[in-house]
């Protein structure tokens, strides 16, 4: 009996103890807390840096080092992107297969598209000029003229049925234009021409504006095609393309 009594007595204590050892949260403070790596992640909260005090991985500065976004792994491609031929890595995907665009069809997401689409993800290639030719010809060259000069044969000496020229891609100022402003064309069209994003696939969209900056090229005398591009920085001919591939491979397998 007297065993019992004391052994209740030493749970009593011991249960009292457990209990106002438990703090109450309040004010700054969190209270007591059971785990406390798991209330307090090593993970960088959007928008709030605090450093934990009983963080074990080092100092405020390596842990804010550590909690920054990191480069993707070589060779992979952000969902809903094409893998870019350029960088030799790129996935393959079918000819006629959908890639999302991500900019809308108002004057300040051209302006954006602009800005942002410079440079063509395919390098130069005969066959692709080659195509892009093709297509031209059947998509656009019966406005934009054979030379892409606006001078098609649906447009009359007179102007024809159209209030305004189609675009001639000769002049400055379409040359000098970015990538972008071909290829938001393409998907949303501008002022009487359509869209054209159900007529052309992804790869295609790019030869045939590949073909537009040949001609632009050409009528300033300057080369573009798959072993010299004079004309621009931003497009890159195919054999300066499998160089730096045939680079990257040699320094990937030391």
């Amino acid at each position: 009996m007297k065993i019992d009594l004391k052994l209740s007595g030493i749970l009593m204590v011991f249960g009292a103890i457990i209990m106002t050892s438990c703090q109450s949260a309040s004010g700054n403070k969190t209270g007591s807390e059971y785990m406390p790596d798991m209330a307090h992640s090593v993970a960088y909260e959007a928008n709030l840096f605090t450093y934990y005090k009983y963080n074990r991985w080092g100092t405020a500065d390596e842990l804010h080092a550590m909690s920054q976004p990191r480069l993707p792994v070589e060779g992979t491609i952000p969902r809903g992107y094409a893998g870019h031929i350029d960088n030799g890595r790129g996935v393959s995907y079918r000819m006629n297969g959908f890639v999302p665009y991500y900019y809308g069809d108002t004057e300040e997401e051209r302006e954006r598209a602009i800005r942002e689409i410079v440079n063509n993800p395919f390098p130069i290639t005969k066959k692709g000029l080659e195509r892009g030719k093709k297509l031209y010809d059947i998509q656009c060259g019966i406005c934009h003229g054979e030379k892409g000069d606006g001078s098609g044969y649906l447009v009359r000496d007179d102007g024809g049925k159209y209030p305004v020229q189609p675009a001639n891609f000769l002049l400055d100022d379409f040359v000098a234009s970015s990538n972008g402003r071909y290829y938001h064309a393409i998907m949303h069209g501008k002022n009487l021409m359509g869209r054209y994003d159900d007529k052309l696939s992804y790869e295609e969209r790019w030869e045939v504006i590949h073909y537009i900056r040949s001609l632009q090229a050409s009528s300033k005398g300057l080369e573009y095609n798959e072993n010299t591009n004079t004309f621009n920085t931003t497009d890159t001919p195919y054999s300066v393309w499998a160089a730096k591939n045939v680079e990257k491979t040699a320094e990937s397998a030391e």
